[in-house]
């Protein structure tokens, strides 16, 4: 048989070719024999960067290799948690508005489409780690005591500036997470937590959502959503007392039927709404979750598009804080098995305990699967409607106030 690539055994003539190099090449100037500006170690002022590896181990005379490795993968998160707090910033800035500039929604994904890259990569990264052996950790642990991950400032901050709720933190050692922390620190991390989190940001600004409400002109989303999920538990209803079911049966959809139904009364009633955030079982308020689950039936709207994205990356943030999380215990196990951590907590016990949904700034996003319903009952929007959600808006012609 012959190869598909020759031509009856001879080189197919259209083959690629690639340039060598020739005078053209070579045309250029050397601007740093030129004197312009900084060159690159000196502009990424690698003299610092690259010299901050300070093995403790070699500096007692019994260099441990492996613990270059640590210290890199620790001061490359700390890196990248200064790039993500920077873009946080940008987007809460940009969130931070009466009236949020629909034409700068862009630039908000964009900021948040970076932050879940950094956050994959970083989910990655701390695998690295896996190519360490616990007796080689062994070996130079005693020099970290008593450093430890839990004393990053930069991840604190972080958190609070994402919206992790001081009531919902697993308490380090009984006590509470700035204990660690010098005064300087502090300040810091008390003007996080006084600040507008991301989540407040949020919230505010799906409580704004277009149509959302019934006005004089048009009939609000809520209410034909209303409608729209009695009807569908009027089928349920319907479809469980089918005379073609046998009973078995009868009382299996009965029992869906009736946890569905609660399951829906537990938002369409705003009363149960407020029991679940005194509960903390959803953070967002009701007007709040009611404009995101608008922009999850008609996220094919021009208007609606980018805020779905938002919506989605916001939930990309989330998982991968926790598959991060995950990996970090799954590591620290391997490692340590049931010691103690170098900073003095339980170790591998405490950071297990962090790995749930007490930490999930967006865990209403994830919950809102709850209330959809077929595409056959999601209420049709009125003409007036599909107008004013393919019109994007913007501050030309009106005021915003910023905080930040």
């Amino acid at each position: 048989m012959a190869c598909p690539y020759m031509n009856g055994g001879d080189p197919l003539p259209h083959r690629v070719t690639f340039m060598e190099g020739g005078e053209e090449c070579q045309q250029g100037v050397n601007k740093v024999e030129m004197g312009f500006g900084q060159t690159y170690p000196e502009y990424l002022q690698l003299d610092k960067i690259l010299t901050a590896q300070k093995l403790k181990s070699e500096a007692d005379g019994q260099r441990v290799d492996d613990e270059h490795l640590f210290i890199v993968i620790h001061q490359a998160h700390e890196l990248w948690f200064k790039q993500i707090i920077f873009d946080l910033d940008i987007v809460r800035k940009l969130l931070n508005n009466t009236i949020v500039d629909e034409t700068k929604t862009l630039k908000i994904v964009s900021g948040l489409d970076r932050i879940v890259k950094i956050l994959s990569l970083l989910t990655e990264q701390i695998t690295l780690l896996d190519t360490m052996s616990p007796l080689d950790f062994v070996d130079f642990r005693k020099y970290l005591t008593p450093a430890s991950g839990f004393q990053s400032l930069q991840f604190r901050i972080l958190e609070n500036k994402l919206g992790v709720k001081q009531e919902r933190r697993i308490k380090y050692n009984a006590q509470h997470y700035k204990n660690v922390f010098n005064d300087e620190d502090l300040k810091a991390l008390n003007t996080t937590e006084e600040e507008k989190s991301l989540l407040t940001l949020i919230e505010s600004w799906l409580e704004r959502t277009p149509g959302l409400k019934s006005t004089s002109e048009d009939e609000g989303f809520w209410s034909k959503y209303e409608s729209s999920v009695n009807k569908y538990l009027r089928d349920l209803a319907k479809q469980a007392e089918d005379p073609s079911n046998t009973e078995e049966i009868k009382k299996q959809l009965r029992a869906e039927y009736s946890k569905t139904s609660d399951a829906f009364q537990s938002i369409l009633d705003p009363r149960q709404h407020e029991q679940h955030i005194r509960n903390g079982n959803r953070l967002l308020s009701h007007d709040a979750t009611k404009g995101a689950m608008m922009i999850y039936f008609y996220r094919d709207m021009p208007r609606f598009s980018q805020p779905y994205q938002i919506l989605t990356f916001l939930m990309d943030i989330d998982s991968l804080f926790t598959k991060w999380r995950y990996n970090h215990v799954l590591l620290v196990q391997r490692m340590l098995g049931a010691k103690q951590g170098t900073g003095g907590s339980s170790g591998y016990m405490y950071l297990r305990s962090t790995v749930s949904d007490r930490y999930k700034v967006f865990l209403d996003l994830f919950n809102l699967s709850t209330w959809l319903i077929p595409r056959e009952y999601i209420p049709m929007l009125s003409p007036r409607m599909v107008k004013t959600l393919s019109e994007h808006s913007n501050l030309s012609h009106s005021q915003s106030s910023e905080s930040e």
